[in-house]
């Protein structure tokens, strides 16, 4: 039995080392707005004033170390923007912030900016394209996701 089609993912919760300095990158530098704090163990920040789209605590973090590779756990959290030009200045705040990016892939049905936050979890910043332009299996069904390289600087150029 498939899962109604309604369903979304609501928000995610990721555990932080210092929960100010993920405040300052999840709101200085992405843009999200605060909506709550519990003093030094969450915060709950969002996109247009919804309740939370992410949430940051230390309840068994605070001053740890990000998960080393080869071990399981969350490999990114993606922001979906509704357009090429909203992703563009979104990632032209990253890279005016410093932060390094990780990579730039067109995947056919969308276009993905990969960064991590301070603590190491892993970033996507993207948009879809309109489902009409998507990349079909042969037969129409599915999609033909793809990972090519994405021209960046073409990007950048939307936030002017």
């Amino acid at each position: 039995m498939a899962i109604d089609p309604r369903v979304d993912i609501g928000h995610v919760h990721l555990k932080v080392a210092d929960l100010d300095r993920a405040i300052r990158f999840y709101r200085d530098v992405l843009g999200l707005e605060e909506m709550q704090r519990l003093g030094d163990a969450a915060a709950f920040l969002s996109a247009g004033g919804y309740h939370h789209h992410i949430g940051l605590n230390t309840w068994e973090s605070q001053g740890g170390s990000p998960p080393p590779p080869g071990t399981t756990g969350l490999y990114h959290v993606a922001i979906r923007y509704p357009d090429r030009r909203t992703l563009a200045h979104a990632v032209r705040r990253v890279v005016e912030a410093g932060v390094p990016l990780q990579g730039a892939s067109d995947h056919g049905v969308s276009e993905a900016i990969y960064l991590s936050d301070p603590d190491g979890n892993g970033i996507e910043l993207y948009r879809d394209r309109p489902r009409d332009e998507w990349p079909r299996e042969p037969g129409g069904d599915g999609v033909a996701m793809m990972t090519i390289p994405l021209d960046l600087q073409a990007l950048l150029a939307e936030a002017d």
